[in-house]
Parts: C-alpha cells; sequence; structure tokens
C-alpha cells in the first residue's frame, strides 16, 4: 500500500482478557506527491530510533551510562508489536482521562432520525472540541435496509474518507464536470475517498449499511441534491423549467416528490 503519509500508532489499553501487546509509534507527515512508501517509525525495539545512534549520543542525551543505554537500546529485539508476559502489569485507563479526547457515537443523541431512513450521528466542535484543534470532523450513518442517502456534497471543500462498518450496498461519485468517476458494490471493511466537492450517493442492501466517515473540516455541512431540504426546492418553477428545458407540468411533478424527506429515503413500496 502506498500512501502520503507517514502512518503510526501508540497504543497501551492491555487488559487481561486480551493477549498482551505493546507497540509505540508516530505519524510523520512526508512531502505532497503522487505516490510514496508507507514508512513507519518506532522508538524501541530492532529498528528503533535510537539504535542508529552511537551509545556515546544516547547517553548524552538521556544523561545514563553507556551500560545502561546498552541495555535500553538492545533489550529489546522485537519489532512493531510486543508481546508481553502474562504476568505483566499496565496501568488501567483512568475514566476523568476521557473528558474532551473521547466520545461514543453509538451512545451519542442522533442528529438526523428518519424512520426507514436511517440515522446519522455528527461528530464536531459542539460535542468534541478536540477535533477543532486537528481540523477533522466525523459522522457516524446507518442506513436501514434497501434505503437511499441522497446525492449530496461537502459544501465547504472538504475530502470524506469513508470506511464501511457494517452490511452493503451500491455507491456511486460523480465530479464537477458530470462524469462518473466510481460506480461499485461496497461492504463491510471497504474505504473509499471523495474529493472536494463531488457528489456521492448510496443505496444500501435489505440488510442495512453503516459507514463512519473521516471529513477534514470541524464543523462538516453538507448539501443535497435531492429531498425536502434540496437546493431546487429554494428556486423559482420558471428557473427549473428553463434550466431542465421541461414543461410546467414536469416542473411540478419534480417539486412534488420528496416533500417530507430529507436526507434518507425509504425503500420503494
Amino acid at each position: 500500500m502506498r500512501l502520503p503519509f507517514r502512518l503510526g500508532l501508540s497504543h497501551g489499553g492491555i487488559t487481561k482478557r486480551t493477549p498482551n501487546w505493546l507497540f509505540f509509534c508516530w505519524v510523520t507527515p512526508l512531502k505532497p506527491t503522487k505516490l510514496v512508501n508507507l514508512l513507519i517509525s518506532f522508538l524501541t525495539g530492532s529498528h528503533g530510533i535510537f539504535t542508529g545512534f552511537s551509545a556515546e549520543f544516547v547517553s548524552r542525551a538521556w544523561d545514563v551510562d553507556e551500560e545502561a543505554v546498552r541495555s535500553l537500546v538492545g533489550n529489546q529485539t522485537a519489532e512493531g508489536i510486543v508481546k508481553l508476559d502474562e504476568a505483566f502489569e499496565m496501568p488501567e485507563p483512568e475514566e476523568e482521562h476521557r473528558e474532551g479526547f473521547v466520545y461514543n457515537c453509538e451512545e451519542a443523541p442522533l442528529d438526523v432520525d428518519i424512520k426507514d431512513g436511517g440515522k446519522v450521528v455528527v461528530l464536531n466542535t459542539k460535542n468534541l472540541p478536540l477535533v477543532a484543534e486537528v481540523g477533522l470532523g466525523a459522522d457516524l450513518v446507518k442506513l436501514d435496509g434497501g434505503a437511499m442517502c441522497s446525492p449530496g456534497f461537502s459544501c465547504d471543500s472538504a475530502l470524506q474518507v469513508t470506511y464501511i462498518v457494517s452490511g452493503g450496498g451500491r455507491v456511486q461519485i460523480v465530479g464537477v464536470d458530470g462524469q462518473r468517476v466510481l460506480e461499485t458494490t461496497v461492504k463491510a471493511g471497504h474505504l473509499f475517498i471523495v474529493p472536494r466537492f463531488f457528489v456521492v450517493s448510496k443505496i444500501c442492501d435489505p440488510d442495512g449499511m453503516s459507514w463512519f466517515s473521516i471529513i477534514t473540516t470541524p464543523n462538516p455541512v453538507f448539501t443535497h441534491l435531492a429531498g425536502r431540504t434540496s437546493v431546487w426546492k429554494a428556486l423559482s418553477p420558471q428557473v427549473l423549467e428553463a434550466s431542465f428545458k421541461v414543461s410546467p407540468d414536469v416542473e411540478q411533478l419534480f417539486r412534488s416528490k420528496r416533500m417530507n424527506e430529507e436526507i434518507f429515503f425509504p425503500p420503494p413500496k
């Protein structure tokens, strides 16, 4: 896999109910290029950063003698993921440390709830102020069986990285030039990206579909092209007739549809 950044992770949430693993690394941005290798840097282990320094430099940096340096740098022969002994005790997470850093989207109040359509929880600066610091927002969407998500786009030029959590369905993405750039079937475990101002729509399978999207703005705002909140509904009949080059009867039929649904449409009866 080739990505335009270095990917890292720091984890210490270990319990006795799961295998004991410990790993540390970090994210380092790379100069933007079309294709780059995925590189991961580690602080410890056989390829840890300090293994590249001489004992003298590490001794001076940590203010310890060289014997301690050899132990600190050389004892851990594993790389990346370290398996701990069963008897090794890690500190338990403190509940107060979650405040302002953790938000449970599964139990949060719903921002959108449409019967037989779907549900949405939006992660923004109101419910998790920390996202303002990182410049990212998110949403968790659960689409009911056979329902459709109205074609829509981020009106604040944000990118969307969408991961299918469960279920499956079909996705279409259309570019700003009106060309369909993606038409595919997705299922749990799939991930796709929606570029800026590209319009995306989804229709889920009978069993429904859930997805989680990371959005490159802390307060996502979306515009939808169908449904009660569609921008078309705000235009005068004459403008719509001229724009689509249709008769008043067709324009009236168009305007009369989807007057109650907002962004999720139940399956046809």
